[in-house]
């Protein structure tokens, strides 16, 4: 029943790939270069990757009039939707993709604002990044804001994974810093996923209480997995959890309330954890446990749909794994491996194919044929 049932998500969200959930209006502007018939915008840096122009979405007759002026600061606009997403060159397909997803089926697309963090020790200058995603998306309200990775480098302790110790992994930490103090509420997403809803239901979510962030939480993981004996045979650790009821959530998509967040200062919170990881070894998985340690037990749970995450598999190579029971408005490629790679290499999970039809990129020889013509 089980793999009936993952098979028939699996045709539904196929079906939902190709339809917009909104009536919004979208222009599709066809632009053909004079030399060869063919056009696509690139980035100024030639290790950059080439992506094809997105379509131009635009808001349907029923989207809120923002409420500043076009000179206003459109990042400051409380009637946009802000998002919040890191740039990093080795992931940035996945990044276009996602921003791809979000605009397709977004009621109001013109309300987004996307707050990209980009690290200055990248081999792709933020400069170049900005460009990058501005010829992609000519319309698309953003700014690309410089993450100093000193604030956290000599925090990071090893793990399991190499690439979970990527500073810019951390960036989420310091968000309420980096962006604008207008900026009071944000969803943030990784990189690895797709959206196939529209956006606007998950900012809707709202924060009971004097709650900080909201995702979905799975309460039948084993918590315990995610510290190390040491951590809970000290009870002056483990009684952390005292009167909470922690459960795993998945930091790859939150709703944060950025004002409450700069109150309780819970920026050091999560560094005191991180201090402490590094004078005694407390958890295995990089920037998540530090997290789990200061809101499990104490997060909104927001639907399950909003993030069908592990769809990369686990560390073993060639593991596929299936949709969760139930409905979906999020994927997410979270473990080792992604979409886009397996794509490339002839050999996808039967998921990807999922993600590719919002995937931008054309590959350079498939560009380079089309100049030769």
């Amino acid at each position: 029943m089980s793999l009936v049932r993952s098979t028939l998500n699996f045709f539904v969200i196929l079906f939902l790939v190709y339809l917009s959930p909104s009536d919004a209006i979208r222009s599709f502007p066809i632009k053909v270069s004079e030399e060869n018939g063919y056009e696509t915008l690139i980035g100024s840096d030639d290790t950059l990757p080439i992506f094809a122009e997105a379509p131009e979405y635009r808001n349907g007759a029923e989207c809120p009039v923002s409420a500043f002026n076009e000179d206003s600061i459109t990042w400051c606009d409380p009637s946009h939707v802000h998002i919040s997403m890191t740039l990093d060159s080795e992931y940035l397909r996945g990044s276009m993709a996602a921003i791809h997803s979000v605009l397709k089926h977004a009621s109001c697309p013109e309300n987004i604002f996307f707050h990209f963090i980009a690290s200055e020790s990248d081999s792709v200058h933020p400069s170049s990044l900005f460009k990058l995603v501005r010829s992609t998306f000519p319309s698309l309200n953003f700014k690309v804001y410089h993450f100093k990775e000193d604030h956290v480098k000599n925090l990071i302790s090893s793990s399991i994974r190499i690439a979970l110790e990527n500073p810019l992994n951390y960036a989420r930490n310091y968000l309420a810093d980096i962006l604008e103090s207008c900026v009071n509420r944000v969803i943030y997403l990784d990189s690895d996923i797709v959206v196939v809803d529209d956006i606007q239901k998950l900012w809707n979510v709202s924060l009971s209480g004097s709650r900080i962030i909201g995702a979905p939480e799975y309460c039948h993981t084993n918590f315990t997995n995610y510290f190390t004996d040491g951590f809970w045979f000290d009870p002056s650790m483990s009684r952390v959890f005292e009167g909470r009821n922690p459960c795993y959530f998945n930091t790859g998509v939150m709703v944060m309330d950025l004002k409450r967040w700069r109150e309780g200062n819970y920026k050091r919170r999560i560094e005191g954890w991180m201090e402490l990881q590094k004078q005694r070894r407390i958890y295995e998985l990089g920037s998540l446990p530090p997290f789990l340690l200061v809101f499990a037990g104490d997060v909104e749970a927001i639907d399950h749909k909003w993030n069908q995450h592990g769809l990369g598999g686990d560390n073993v190579l060639g593991s596929c794994r299936s949709l969760h029971p139930g409905p979906v408005s999020l994927l997410h490629w979270s473990g080792k491996g992604k979409p886009w790679l397996r794509l490339d290499e002839g050999n996808p999970c039967p998921l990807d194919h999922l993600w590719a039809p919002y995937d931008l990129y054309l590959p350079k020889n498939h560009y380079q044929h089309h100049q030769e013509q």
